[in-house]
């Protein structure tokens, strides 16, 4: 993953100043008050869930919607600013390079991105720490946070000319219960993908980025991105297996910590679900490999459930992006699928 100096300084700055970002966002919020102040937050679209699910590219396809705002990666590290920082940032219409990932994803300073993770971690500073439960339930109440969450959306949505917000942030997956009561016409979208082919994903993935340079480990950790790399963290959702993960992760036994990682994270989710009609309602689970196998079919029914109207023309257009990967393949032996098999087949 390669960080530019400026992008290195700019984040130090962000870093090193967050207060100070703090209260210049909240400046911002005074003097637009009156261009915000009639902008409704409407059915916002969240995507989340395990990385490599297909989060990402849902992201992009969703973003293409003229209705859709979002963040972009021009957006680091200010997201708190998002009117101030976008008259500012210079970087437009750079030629498009494969993304860091080295997935086949193009991306330029406009691409959207997950990028509100760093406003959670300002007003949650625990909410990585794997020692604790990161879930954040209906019960919750964070008036602080709720009302510069919400006062952010609308000066995104303001400076893109927007009306729908929409989010990608994996870790909102254990925010399902606390966005849902923040937002009560909120409409929520998790990937989920077959357990030998994501384990494998995950795998190369840490791989990787563990080869990522100062800067880029920094960059890593000040977006909030955890998920592979040297800052490699597992999401506490409260059974009690995240201690175990790490520990698997220390000895080496990579296979066996993410295919355990993977059934904590999609078994906490169909309990979550399977506890609460009202919230399983507005959560669309979709299958990575059928989504891949019928882009059609099921963009029309992604975008049918976040309630975007759209022509046939617009999802042939956006299935051409969809494909199974066909840049590597899962390498494990016989004994490593039976054994992902045997940790995953409950959930």
């Amino acid at each position: 993953m390669t960080v530019s100096a400026l992008q290195s300084f700019l984040g130090w700055v962000g870093e090193t100043n967050a207060d100070l970002v703090y209260g210049l966002a909240n400046i911002e919020t005074r003097m637009l008050k009156g261009s915000i102040a009639d902008i409704p937050i409407d059915r916002p679209i969240f995507i989340c869930g395990l990385a490599r699910a297909g989060t990402t590219i849902l992201l992009e396809l969703l973003a293409q919607h003229p209705d859709t705002g979002t963040f972009r990666y021009q957006d680091y590290p200010f997201p708190m600013l998002p009117t101030w920082w976008d008259k500012m940032n210079w970087a437009r219409n750079i030629t498009p390079v494969e993304r860091s990932h080295k997935d086949g994803i193009t991306v330029t300073p406009e691409s959207p991105e997950a990028m509100e993770e760093m406003i959670w971690m300002h007003f949650f500073p625990d909410c990585h720490d794997p020692k604790i439960s990161n879930v954040l339930e209906d019960a919750d109440a964070a008036p602080e946070f709720s009302d510069f969450y919400r006062a952010m959306i609308t000066k995104l949505l303001h400076a893109r000319g927007r009306a729908r917000y929409l989010a990608k942030n994996n870790y909102n997956i254990t925010r399902l219960k606390f966005l849902a009561k923040e937002f009560p016409t909120a409409r929520f979208v998790v990937p989920v993908r077959d357990p030998i082919w994501h384990v494998a994903s995950l795998m190369k993935q840490h791989a990787l980025f563990s080869n990522s340079d100062s800067r880029a480990r920094a960059y890593l950790r000040r977006a909030g991105h955890f998920e592979f790399g040297p800052d490699r963290r597992p999401i506490n959702v409260g059974d009690g297996l995240a201690d175990e993960i790490i520990s698997l992760w220390e000895q080496d036994k990579e296979v066996e910590g993410w295919a355990k990682y993977w059934a904590s994270m999609n078994g906490y989710l169909r309990k979550t679900l399977d506890g609460d009609t009202d919230l399983a309602d507005r959560v669309l689970i979709v299958r990575y490999e059928d989504l891949c196998q019928s882009p059609k079919d099921g963009l029309r029914q992604i975008f049918e459930h976040v309630d975007l109207g759209v022509a046939g023309e617009f999802i042939e257009r956006l299935a051409e992006r969809l494909q199974a990967p066909r840049y590597y393949e899962p390498g494990f032996s016989e004994e490593e699928v039976l054994m992902i098999r045997e940790l995953t087949h409950k959930v």
